[in-house]
């Protein structure tokens, strides 16, 4: 894809001390102590991953639903942001086509199975122009934006603010990165991922697909990057 084709994520927010916290959820326990005698008095860097690691493999999930990140998000169509939504421990506030009119042309993500072939590519571009002049014919006439938002493609290019905890943030990587999940969600995830591991390094094992953590595949049809299930 084009650079002017992908999505652009920056991490706008997480906790000062994530690790540390997410440590004092899991110490907290199985200690007798406070936990803010657990979080003042811990700085083994080593000790509270080796506790992390041990917590979350065994299914505890709850230690890490305390951490909340917030992603900004633009350049993604609305296809993306459709799939994107649909994950239940979310947060978003998006771009609204009923309140923000289109200007001229509007940005649009071309898929890369079209990007690839010339012709098509020019013929999808084309057709945007299209779609554009007709929007615009409607604005110009006095249809609210709410109802001229009716033509416009998937293809749409659209923006967000997306905020999600740990737990969901670790299951939305293990499901969007898998080689089945469509290219652009998985190129937005991926994104998402390497923007919390450049500050977090140490959540690298556990921003993976799923098959890397579980050791095999539990698709229907694998790509064959680990064995099924079955196998």
């Amino acid at each position: 894809m084009e650079e002017n084709n992908q999505p652009v994520v920056s991490l706008i927010s997480k906790p000062e001390n994530m690790l540390k916290t997410v440590y004092t959820a899991c110490r907290t326990c199985y200690s007798a102590d406070s936990p803010i005698n657990i979080y003042e008095s811990t700085d083994d860097k080593e000790k509270m991953l080796k506790l992390i690691e041990k917590v979350i493999s065994s299914g505890h999930y709850s230690t890490i639903e305390h951490i909340q990140v917030s992603f900004a998000i633009s350049n993604v169509s609305r296809a993306c942001t459709h799939q994107l939504v649909r994950h239940r421990h979310m947060s978003f506030s998006q771009k609204s086509q009923r309140y923000v009119k289109e200007k001229g042309q509007f940005d649009f993500i071309i898929p890369p199975t079209i990007l690839k072939n010339e012709e098509l590519k020019n013929k999808f571009v084309a057709f945007m122009g299209k779609i554009s002049e007709q929007y615009q014919e409607f604005i110009d006439a006095g249809i609210p934006a709410e109802d001229a938002r009716a033509i416009l493609p998937n293809a749409t290019a659209s923006s967000m603010v997306a905020s999600l905890n740990l737990r969901e943030m670790i299951h939305l990587a293990n499901l969007r990165l898998c080689t089945r999940a469509q290219y652009e969600i998985r190129l937005l995830v991926k994104k998402m991922c390497d923007e919390l591991i450049k500050e977090e390094p140490w959540l690298k094992p556990y921003l993976v697909p799923k098959c890397e953590r579980l050791g095999f595949c539990d698709e229907d049809k694998s790509c064959g990057r680990m064995p099924t299930k079955k196998q």
